[in-house]
């Protein structure tokens, strides 16, 4: 598309944007594409019109099957033609137009004429037009040219045959890999693009193949790779083969390091970011190993190309973030930077810089930011701010001066994300520094006077219900949310009553004031406003007496909801009107995971050991309705939680069995998903026996068989099991598939009136104390941590062994513990090297527990780990850490 033209008028006053395409119409350029009919050929309207189909379908515009044939068929006739931009232009709009199987043939003789021809601009265009619209049936026919054209001496023709190679590989690999040898050839070319070409042809050629890729790299490393282009493609395929051997120790054991430290001295500027880039990003990297790349970065820092400092400086910002200490020998250089005309260099220098910088320097970066935070955009301002927060949690006793700065950007003008995200670090900083409440508070009261965003300011709302109280006068803030109540929309308004009603319960001194302002709520024009005032005032009681408030009030008010609305949701669709209300606490807490059935592809019938069971969907609610409905369970009371189904058998075996641990407070109960895969069978008579010797305190109490089992059908049987009550006892259970085999006519889809005995030996099932545990979440796990107290809190450390990385240590704790991670702590970030995840869950007893779990890398892959738990019990505590000491 052809860049806008500037257009002045007589006054130059003002400047008007003009277009050549400005109005163009589908319907008139079709018409103008008759020229392409023509007997004398006028090849620069020809070119003029390309152009205009060319915009019209960049731009997204479709054009009809006849349309489009008609416009193929007209422009097939330009190869008559001998101008060569012309000819481009043709080129080009048969990419474009993609025609049909039945249309290819019309273009392929020309085509290959042109890929045959003398002229190299005809040969490289028409290898990458016919590789663009063939088919594999006519690419057997044209591979010898291809072949020929890898190995051509003009680049421009290599580099086209290498690039459709790179497309043809995604429809066609079995014919793109024959090319193997051509193609190792060409990466010794002299020229730069078709060496850069051939190398990622022959990547891609072997990426699934490990062991040929680490060969690669190492002949290439040893070798003379000329072009930058290729060199940098290089070192990114060194550092996934340094990254996949999972070789992290010392530099010299690393694997290819050596080359990688040798490409810092190259002549390019582009390989030498690329390698340092590199380095900086390899996992467990050392300090010594880091020290070539940050001395090459700083050098580029002081460049006069504006990419340069760019790239050096946002590679440093990263590095910053797990190897502080190696960047502060660039401090001086970066804040040099702070005065780039470019606003995103000075932006990453800033950022950089906090995260280096001492407690003395703090004070002069607060200067310099001031200065240049009106010239830069939201985003920008948004990584500042994210900075500025990490900066005063690392030195709590600067949170005077940086929460003045935080509270300073709060009142200038901003979109909703740079507000949020200042109003999300000031909370933040309230809640990990005690010294910052009472003028953090303040800030956001006055913030929400003149607040536009309503999400911001209900957020801030809530905050303040719960943070106020607790403050040394908690009356000062009651005029600052009073005012919402007449100044602002219905929804933050209903925010602002139940904010007054958490500071009547939590401050009985403030109760009668409080009544009076909840009373004339109730006179508000918005429904829901009066009706959060006359439930607050029934609860609270609203004769205005100065009483202590019930517990029960303050948790309805203050405690987390627990509850996962999805579940709380399909609870009320459930519930059948009746003279028994609707209890809240017959709601499932466990956290639901995808059903089987909706992982499976669309239109494959599951099959075999993945197959669901056919009758119950697996949900807690479905589970508990089926479990009721069979007498025998009916007494066992109210179903704690259901396991995921655990596979007992092999993939594609004749028998596929899967089971679901459902637990009792005094009883298990193992239901045994079975599915029959062979056609000519009828199963009868089945059952599971389990053998409970290595379970000694269980006692099995009941089985229930299962009567048939025709051929590609999943029922149920079951095996209950008694326990000790409340307790989380663990025990091994080895189990026997036992049933009557009967042969089914194909014909007629008969059985056979006498049957066979047989059985099938299936896996071991463990029932162990994770599956005593329901994931529950919490909304706010700090507040749920403080809440819960230290009196039942067990903290110790564990070693945890050399693992692969920290991420993996992390959820293999997660899935030995079974519960529920909370704010997203499960996730690692690449390159960390400590790491805390936060859990939460339910104990049978419907007893919460709180885990807070600390890792960290000791040595090169060992990684140790500090385990705290709080609990409702202190036996629930010493559970958690026996299950990870014997885990």
């Amino acid at each position: 598309m052809a860049q806008p033209l500037v257009k002045k008028d007589d006054d130059r006053d003002e400047e008007a944007e003009y277009s050549p395409f400005l109005g163009i119409e589908k319907g008139a350029v079709l018409q103008e594409a008759r020229v392409f009919n023509d007997p004398q050929l006028d090849a620069r309207r020809c070119s003029q019109v390309i152009t205009k189909l060319l915009y019209l379908l960049n731009q997204g515009e479709t054009f009809t099957k006849i349309e489009a044939t008609e416009v193929f068929f007209a422009v097939t006739k330009l190869f008559q033609s001998r101008d060569l931009g012309l000819r481009r232009m043709v080129y080009l709009i048969i990419k474009e137009l993609s025609p049909s199987a039945d249309e290819v043939i019309i273009v392929t003789s020309s085509l290959m004429k042109d890929m045959n021809s003398k002229t190299d601009m005809y040969r490289a265009n028409a290898i990458r037009v016919l590789c663009r619209i063939t088919d594999g049936t006519l690419l057997t026919q044209i591979e010898r040219y291809l072949k020929q054209a890898i190995v051509d001496k003009n680049p421009v023709v290599a580099s086209a045959a290498l690039v459709s190679g790179i497309h043809l590989l995604q429809t066609n690999p079995e014919i793109v890999k024959r090319w193997s040898n051509e193609v190792q050839e060409a990466v010794q070319s002299r020229a730069a693009l078709v060496q850069f070409h051939a190398l990622a042809l022959l990547h891609q050629i072997r990426q699934n193949d490990r062991l040929a890729v680490s060969k690669l790299v190492t002949s290439l490393t040893r070798g003379n790779v000329r072009s930058p282009l290729a060199q940098c493609l290089l070192i990114r395929y060194t550092s996934q083969v340094i990254r996949e051997s999972g070789n992290n120790t010392q530099s010299g054991d690393r694997p290819f390091y050596d080359y990688l430290e040798s490409c810092l001295r190259h002549k390019s500027e582009m390989v030498i970011f690329e390698a340092a880039r590199a380095i900086t990003e390899l996992n467990g990297v050392t300090s010594r190993e880091l020290t070539p790349a940050i001395t090459v970065l700083q050098l580029f820092l002081s460049s006069s190309k504006p990419v340069l400092r760019f790239a050096a400086v946002r590679t440093l910002n990263k590095v910053a973030m797990t190897h502080p200490m190696a960047v502060t020998n660039c401090n001086i250089d970066m804040e040099s930077l702070i005065s780039d005309q470019n606003r995103s260099i000075a932006t990453l220098a800033i950022t950089t810089l906090l995260k280096t910088g001492n407690e003395s320097s703090v004070d002069r970066l607060m200067k310099q930011i001031t200065n240049f935070m009106s010239d830069i955009a939201d985003e920008f301002k948004i990584v500042v701010v994210e900075a500025i927060r990490s900066l005063c949690l690392k030195f709590p006793l600067k949170y005077r001066s940086l929460m003045n700065f935080l509270s300073n950007i709060l009142r200038e003008e901003g979109g909703f994300e740079y507000k949020k995200a200042i109003v999300d670090s000031i909370v933040i900083l309230i809640r990990d520094i005690p010294d910052t409440k009472e003028s953090g508070l303040l800030h956001l009261c006055e913030f929400i006077e003149d607040c536009e965003f309503t999400y911001l300011s209900t957020q801030i709302l809530h905050f303040l219900g719960i943070e106020g109280p607790k403050t040394s006068d908690p009356s000062k803030y009651i005029r600052y949310i009073y005012n919402r109540v007449h100044l602002e929309n219905p929804t933050v308004r209903a925010s602002a009553v139940s904010t007054l009603a958490k500071f009547g319960a939590a401050v009985d001194a403030l109760k009668p004031r409080i009544f009076v302002l909840l009373r004339r709520c109730l006179f508000d024009s918005d429904d829901e406003v009066r009706d959060r005032a006359t439930l607050y005032l029934n609860t609270l009681g609203g004769d205005g007496s100065v009483v202590e408030t019930d517990k029960d009030v303050k948790h309805f008010l203050f405690g987390s909801f627990d509850i996962p609305l999805v579940n709380l949701e399909t609870s009320l669709k459930n519930y059948e009107p009746s003279e028994e209300a609707f209890d809240i606490d017959s709601v499932p807490r466990e956290v639901k995971s995808q059903p089987l059935a909706e992982k499976k592809a669309p239109g494959k019938k599951p099959t075999g050991l993945g197959a669901p069971p056919s009758g119950p969907p697996s949900t807690a609610d479905a589970y508990d309705k089926m479990l009721l409905s069979i007498p025998e369970f009916a007494n066992f009371g109210k179903l704690f939680k259901s396991s995921e189904p655990v596979e007992l058998t092999e993939a594609e075996t004749e028998y596929s069995v899967n089971v679901v641990k459902h637990i009792f407070d005094r009883h298990v109960v193992f239901q045994y998903n079975c599915t029959n895969t062979i056609p000519e069978q009828l199963l009868e008579d089945v059952v599971v026996v389990v053998d409970a010797s290595e379970a000694e305190e269980f006692s099995e109490v009941f089985s229930k068989p299962l009567r048939s089992l025709p051929y590609d059908s999943s029922r149920q049987t079951f095996v209950a099991f008694e326990k000790p009550g409340g307790l989380p006892i663990a025990g091994k259970f080895s189990n026997i598939l036992k049933f009557i085999v009967k042969e089914v006519d194909p014909t007629t889809g008969e059985a056979e009136d006498d049957g066979v005995e047989d059985e099938y030996q299936l896996e071991d099932l463990e029932v162990v104390t994770a599956d005593y545990i329901l994931k529950v979440g919490v909304s706010n796990f700090r507040s749920a941590w403080e809440s819960m107290g230290p009196d039942c809190e067990r903290v110790d450390e564990y070693g945890l062994g050399p693992r692969e990385s920290l991420a993996e240590a992390v959820n293999a704790v997660i899935n030995l513990l079974g519960m529920q991670p909370c704010e997203g702590t499960e996730v690692v970030p690449p390159n960390s090297r400590s790491h805390t995840c936060l859990l939460s869950g339910v104990f049978i007893g419907n007893v919460k527990v709180l885990v807070r779990l600390s890792f960290g890398l000791d040595g090169p892959k060992d990684v140790a780990m500090k385990l705290a738990v709080r609990s409702e019990d202190e036996v629930v505590s010493d559970t958690i850490h026996e299950i990870v000491a014997s885990g």
